[in-house]
């Protein structure tokens, strides 16, 4: 069966989004990136692993889908933009009960009920699927008990106030799978929810 893996940056004080508009994570959206090259090598690894990405709506309208194709027909030969190419040829899959269809290729809109929809697609053939959302999509998705791996990238950062993916419940303890340090301060973390 599949897992859902849900990936997120977050500060060394838990928040995965600053209230005020600063920089403080390593790599937004761009071409500037202060990830360290084993960094980038074990992201791609990661995205080797997925045949699906589930999005938020705001993400996909935010332009995640158009800004990565941009980056796979920019730096074709770049080794670090390899997962740029991996999302293009991923099944898309937009959660939204106000999009109708999707304007992007490879890319389907589900509404509704998202549990059953999740669970589709855990049942089916192939590589995992990965999360890329916001806090509240994030937060939705753990509460409603879909997610079956944690993949944190712990920036070298303390934002004293944000928003968090916790906040809407918890758990009673977290197994660790795995957690690796990187040169460039950037620490991921990665866990299976407790029983």
């Amino acid at each position: 069966m599949k897992k859902l893996i849900l990936q997120m940056q977050m500060s060394v004080d838990g928040f995965v989004g600053s209230d005020e508009d600063r920089r403080w994570q390593l790599w937004e959206w761009g071409d500037d990136s202060a990830w360290d090259e084993e960094l980038k090598q074990d992201f791609n690894a990661v995205l080797t692993t997925v045949d699906t990405i589930l999005l938020s709506r705001k993400m996909a309208e935010q332009g995640y889908l158009a800004h990565w194709g941009n980056a796979a027909k920019k730096y074709p030969k770049d080794r670090f933009y390899a997962f740029a190419q991996r999302i293009i040829e991923a099944e898309k899959v937009v959660a939204s009960d106000r999009l109708e269809a999707s304007r992007w290729e490879r890319t389907r809109v589900v509404s509704g009920d998202l549990p059953p929809e999740i669970d589709a697609l855990k049942r089916g053939e192939g590589g995992d699927i990965t999360v890329f959302g916001g806090a509240g999509f994030a937060s939705a998705l753990i509460a409603a008990g879909l997610v079956d791996e944690f993949q944190l990238f712990i920036n070298p950062a303390v934002l004293g106030s944000g928003r968090r993916i916790f906040d809407k419940g918890g758990f009673a303890g977290l197994t660790l799978l795995g957690s690796k340090s990187y040169a460039c301060g950037m620490v991921v973390s990665r866990y299976a929810p407790g029983q």
